[in-house]
């Protein structure tokens, strides 16, 4: 083999040292070698731009073609919801035109009935009609079906001792194969992997893996953020897509890896080329600088993002995350140094994450130059609840639909916190706030654990419950992106404080209703929870739920799966210092509050025009509307532990309150079987009430509960679950079975599945 210093004095009249020292683009004349001219010809670097096409073809046909079924469902859904407004103002709904007293009387053993003589005018009743064929393919359905069948089926997480790896839902996996398997054929089912010679060029098989790499990053850079336009085509919250993102990086860094060995087998230091290189770029301490330069922060990027790792440093994660991808973007323009297409994608991954931070920032609250929140957030009040969760109550002029979540900020706990929290008011003129009638209460309510959440708990206890702090709103996001409203039947399970993503789009569907604009027959709501008391969150949406529901469509039952009642204790709790940290962001709080009251002040002034007397009036009202926030729970004081003798697990039900309207469906008495087999069996209720409201005692039997309410399923049913993982397991599973029904049922179109995060 020639030299590189002969090889370099043969070309050096027709090629400038630097460009062949480089190894970018040979150029190639009738005296270059014949290894070089069939390197050329086989895999010419002027055209190897092109992987990095083959990726955005492979990512733009998996987009096009979720944002077609997204928007064959939007389309499906409206148009069966205005066939069924059109026929409620025909009349011609015998839901919603029979009366009550259209049925016969009930029955004495069950204590309800269901069968209908004939309505008060028109025919007797008919079948219903099947729905027309604008919103009913078969064959898609059929398709979807079974894509469903396979893709709602969990895969099982691997266990080791105590300890298990989880994975991500079936569909997340088949996406990540085949992205894995489309970017490994295409690096290296093409040939040559490498020239004869280092002389000739960069190895095909680094560029390829190369300029891969790089197209991925304005997919991975959009997947990541809140506010991106891949969420607005597909309707897939960023907080799902966030999986895919991680998956990407880990797939962007196998590259990258796939880029470097190749520069290592064929390195440039061989026959004398390190000090050729040497001679041109003094500068250079390492012939690879550039690479490792950008190599190490994604390197960094991948490992501290691993789940274990991420859960353990959560807030050192959130912390650093930002900014080393700022740099590694900043190390990859230097690196790539605008060879062929590179500085094209790179400058599209700056475009993607500076128009999506410009998007964000309507989404905060305190942005809004028309709005009191300007600045300074909101006002908010924290309640302390039965079996200690938390309340947040923050009177807001931003809007939300069912289901949606926001990022809290509140500097009087935390300055540098910001931490997702479901949403679990409506957002409603039904629902009008005591803060002023363009302002609606945003409610949220989580158990504290550790972090922020006990932050909330601290601050409650030290300044008491009549405390306001600042909130600062980043959202809403996520959300249901398919309506309710537009099944036929829905089945909504909910696990502890999972019933936060529920309420609210509870209380929206019954709204809808009886408002006549939704097709929804039967509700199913199974909330497995693990004392009474838990019920006290949401007491009066469950009231407004019961009351003003139609008459048998909304079906509730409640599952108490712990054996004995969380007691808190009496006493009082030992005497604290107060930390600096807590001064420091009282401080921080009340120069907002402050900042909030002369702004109140100035508002006030210029409302009152000079009126003395008015201002008085204006200004009682202010401070009425700012101390009407809920009431607080003032859970007793805790006690010193004491050496008591231990007693039997068992379920004690309070006596009724004489007061209380309300009856969550309890039987009288629970027996002594329910008390010693509660916690290990399904038994059923003693009696079901003729509300269809009642209460059970031990864990839902979810598989057996789905095959009994898949009898009365209509065209379309919508099963919608947030809970733990073993809930959302079990009815994933169930689900996934019951997809065969739409293969061999022609009266059954769809049976769709909705999870929400239990963490969210």
């Amino acid at each position: 083999m020639p030299s590189v210093r002969a090889f370099l004095d043969n070309v050096a009249d027709f090629e400038p040292m630097e460009a062949l020292v480089k190894r970018i683009n040979i150029t190639i004349y009738p005296n270059s070698p014949p290894g070089l001219i069939a390197a050329s010809q086989e895999d010419p670097w002027s055209q190897a731009g092109k992987y990095s096409l083959g990726w955005v073809y492979f990512s733009i046909i998996l987009l096009v073609a979720t944002s077609i079924i997204r928007l064959y469902y939007l389309w499906t859904d409206k148009i069966r919801r205005a066939i069924y407004k059109e026929e409620v103002l025909e009349g011609k709904s015998s839901k919603t035109s029979s009366p009550d007293t259209d049925y016969e009387m009930a029955n004495l053993q069950t204590n309800n009935s269901a069968v209908k003589f004939f309505p008060r005018t028109g025919e007797l009743p008919v079948k219903p009609k099947a729905d027309s064929s604008v919103s009913s393919m078969a064959p898609l359905n059929n398709t979807i079906a079974m894509l469903r069948w396979v893709f709602y089926r969990p895969i099982p997480a691997i266990r080791y001792k105590k300890r298990q790896l989880p994975f991500p839902s079936a569909g997340v996996v088949f996406i990540v194969l085949a992205a894995l398997i489309f970017v490994i054929l295409y690096c290296f089912v093409p040939q040559p992997l490498y020239y004869a010679s280092i002389r000739y060029g960069s190895p095909p098989l680094a560029i390829r893996a190369g300029m891969l790499s790089v197209a991925m990053m304005p997919w991975i850079v959009a997947l990541s953020m809140k506010a991106n336009i891949i969420t607005m085509m597909t309707g897939i919250g960023h907080e799902r897509l966030n999986v895919l993102h991680r998956w990407g990086g880990y797939i962007c860094l196998l590259l990258a890896l796939i880029h470097t060995v190749p520069f290592y087998i064929t390195p440039v230091w061989d026959q004398g080329a390190l000090q050729v290189f040497q001679s041109y770029f003094s500068g250079q301490y390492y012939i690879y600088g550039t690479g490792v330069a950008a190599l190490v922060p994604l390197l960094f990027l991948c490992i501290h993002s691993l789940p274990f790792l991420r859960s353990w440093m959560y807030e050192l994660f959130v912390a650093l995350h930002v900014p080393v991808s700022i740099i590694f973007l900043a190390m990859m323009f230097w690196h790539c140094n605008n060879y062929l297409t590179s500085w094209d994608y790179l400058a599209a991954t700056a475009g993607i994450w500076f128009v999506s931070y410009v998007i964000r920032l309507f989404y905060l609250n305190w942005t809004n130059i028309r709005r009191t929140s300007w600045l300074i957030g909101e006002e908010a009040s924290i309640t302390i609840l039965p079996e200690n969760a938390v309340k947040v109550t923050i009177p807001t002029q931003v809007t939300w639909r069912p289901g949606q979540y926001v990022y809290l900020r509140m500097p009087g706990i935390s300055v540098f916190e910001n931490h997702p929290f479901t949403i679990a008011s409506l957002c409603s003129d039904d629902f009008p706030s005591e803060y002023g009638e363009q302002y609606r209460d945003m409610i949220i309510v989580f158990r504290p654990f550790s972090g922020f959440t006990r932050k909330v708990v601290n601050a409650h206890n030290e300044n008491g419950p009549w405390h306001t702090y600042r909130a600062f709103i980043d959202g809403p996001y996520g959300g249901m992106q398919r309506e309710l409203a537009a099944f036929d039947t829905v089945i909504l399970f909910a696990g502890g404080s999972g019933i936060t993503a529920i309420v609210s789009q509870l209380l929206d569907l019954i709204k809808k209703m009886r408002d006549g604009r939704a097709v929804t027959k039967q509700v199913h709501v199974v909330w497995a929870l693990k004392r009474p008391e838990t019920m006290e969150w949401f007491k009066e949406e469950l009231r407004i739920c019961r009351q003003y529901a139609p008459p048998d469509s909304v079906h509730c039952q409640f599952f108490i799966t712990a054996a004995k009642r969380h007691k808190p204790s009496t006493g009082q709790p030992a005497a604290q210092s107060r930390p600096v940290s807590q001064v420091f962001h009282d401080k921080i709080n009340e120069a907002f509050q402050g900042i909030a009251d002369k702004r109140h002040s100035a508002l006030i002034r210029e409302e009152a025009g000079g009126d003395a007397e008015k201002e008085r009036e204006l200004r009682a009202e202010n401070e009425d509307g700012i101390t009407a926030l809920p009431q607080a729970y003032l859970a007793p004081p805790k006690s010193p532990k004491s050496p008591r003798r231990p007693r039997p697990a068992r379920l004690e039900i309070p006596p009724p309150e004489p007061s209380s309207n309300f009856d969550f469906g309890f039987p009288s008495t629970p027996t002594m079987l329910q008390k010693n087999l509660m916690r290990f069996a399904f038994l059923p209720s003693v009696a079901t009430k003729k509300t269809g409201w009642q209460t059970e005692y031990g864990r839902p039997d979810i598989s057996f509960m789905l095959r009994g309410f898949q009898r009365d399923f209509g065209r379309r049913t919508c099963v919608f679950v947030c809970g733990p993982p073993s809930m959302r397991v079990d009815v994933q599973r169930c689900v996934a079975r019951m997809q065969r029904q739409v293969l061999t049922n022609p009266g059954v179109d769809e049976i769709f599945l909705h999870t929400e995060n239990y963490a969210i």
